[in-house]
């Protein structure tokens, strides 16, 4: 199974939290869109604990099963379509998200988020705890 943690499903899994835990046990690959790195280094700068955060967070990303993923050509026509599907839905949501989404469909990984606004976009796979 190849996941894709979205930002609040690794701050999940940092605190320990059952289900994001579960996840990367079960996880063959951890992809890590390169929009949740940027996010999570964002949210660690403005934070008292940057040092250490992102102490963490350097360690996970070096284990031999987390991968960043990066748009290309390709990423950027399923961006423009999932734009489009959710502009005609009428539930836009966040354009990181989009970005997120994008890679999720492009490279078929199956989505780790707690953000309900992905329900919007039925051809994501999702992770559930089995």
């Amino acid at each position: 199974m190849r996941v894709a943690f979205d930002t609040n499903f690794y701050v999940s899994f940092v605190r320990g939290k059952e289900t994001a835990v579960a996840a990367a046990q079960q996880a063959h690959q951890i992809v890590l869109p390169f929009i949740v790195v940027a996010e999570l280094r964002a949210g660690f700068s403005c934070g008292t604990r940057s040092a250490k955060n992102n102490e963490v967070f350097t360690r996970f990303l070096n284990r031999s099963r987390v991968f960043v993923s990066y748009p290309d050509e390709g990423t950027t026509h399923h961006y423009a379509n999932l734009f489009r599907q959710l502009r005609q839905q009428g539930t836009p949501i966040p354009s990181n998200d989009v970005w997120i989404a994008a890679l999720c469909v492009q490279h078929n990984l199956i989505l780790a988020s707690g953000d309900s606004h992905f329900n919007h976009l039925p051809q994501i796979p999702r992770y559930s705890p089995e």
